[in-house]
């Protein structure tokens, strides 16, 4: 399996410099990050939001070694809640953090994460949408989901993400099916220890769907991040056998992968909403979307032949 070897290469310092100074990086990277400024990506939100698509933003960035640095990400994140003020699309443009940028796994860690996610929350929320955590290596996952519950105290709407591929996140899923709660289910795109974790593809796909049935099932709303049409179609049914109404759940893929797809989702009626990183560290995000399908690692080395 080629994904192991990637996320890898992901921590490379040597593959992240070879992987940086080849001339068809950056028009691949374009792909999948369509910007690294607000100012960038402001004119992406207008198109898609116009297409009838919503979106959760990811200011990409997760090596964080100082507190300095985590405050930074805090403040690149106020920075895009102001201008979707100014675009005034409410819940249509959401946030998606990874707690790591926040601090998460510096000395006093948690705590750290938790007062620098915080006022991004409330931003968020002052203009009418609101945050995602994004869930990470399997070790992290304790202090994500007790930040989760500490925000949702004063910030219900606050969502998080499973990790299918995970022995724990059937559990999870039971503890988080309620009413209010906003789940996002994704397969999981870290390396993980068969202790912890599925390795074979029909496990994960087995237990994304025993796990998307117990969300479906429960009172809360469901988001299916999956790419996968087969996962798609059976989300739908699932949803329909559980008497879902179309704005009771949604669906999320990334942004530069089946664009047609998420179209052709959201003039069904679905609610289709684009994971939109952007930022000038993605060599990280970069290197998971290559490491999850095989398709992507493919367009890669193909550009780098072709142009390279």
């Amino acid at each position: 399996m080629l994904g192991p070897v990637i996320l890898a290469a992901s921590r490379s310092d040597r593959m992240r410099r070879l992987i940086s100074a080849a001339p068809v990086t950056k028009q691949v990277v374009d792909r999948f990050i369509p910007g690294e400024t607000v100012d960038d990506i402001v004119p992406i939100i207008a198109e898609l939001t116009a297409k009838g698509l919503q979106l959760t933003m990811d200011v990409v960035g997760e090596d964080i070694t100082t507190p300095e640095q985590a405050a930074a990400a805090r403040d690149a994140y106020l920075a895009l809640v102001d201008h979707l003020k100014d675009l005034d699309l409410g819940e249509r443009v959401e946030m998606s953090v990874k707690l790591s940028m926040f601090g998460q796994a510096l000395e006093g860690g948690h705590e750290l994460a938790l007062a620098n996610v915080r006022p991004v929350v409330e931003a968020a929320a002052a203009i009418g949408t609101t945050v995602t955590l994004d869930a990470e290596d399997h070790t992290t996952l304790d202090s994500m989901f007790a930040i989760h519950e500490e925000l949702r105290k004063d910030f219900p709407q606050t969502g998080c993400v499973i990790q299918a591929y995970l022995f724990r996140t059937e559990a999870d899923a039971r503890r988080l099916a309620a009413a209010g709660s906003r789940v996002r289910l994704v397969k999981g795109a870290y390396k993980e220890p068969v202790e912890v974790a599925y390795q074979q593809k029909h496990e994960i796909d087995k237990a994304y769907v025993r796990v998307l049935k117990t969300l479906m099932e429960g009172d809360g709303y469901p988001m299916i991040g999956s790419h996968d049409p087969r996962l798609i179609s059976i989300a739908q049914e699932l949803a329909h056998r559980a008497g879902r109404k179309l704005d009771e759940y949604e669906f999320q893929m990334l942004y530069g992968i089946r664009g047609d797809e998420h179209l052709r989702l959201a003039a069904e009626g679905h609610r289709m909403r684009v994971y939109t990183a952007y930022g000038t560290d993605w060599y990280g995000y970069f290197m998971r979307r290559l490491a999850e399908k095989p398709a992507n690692l493919q367009f890669f080395v193909r550009s780098m032949i072709t142009k390279g």
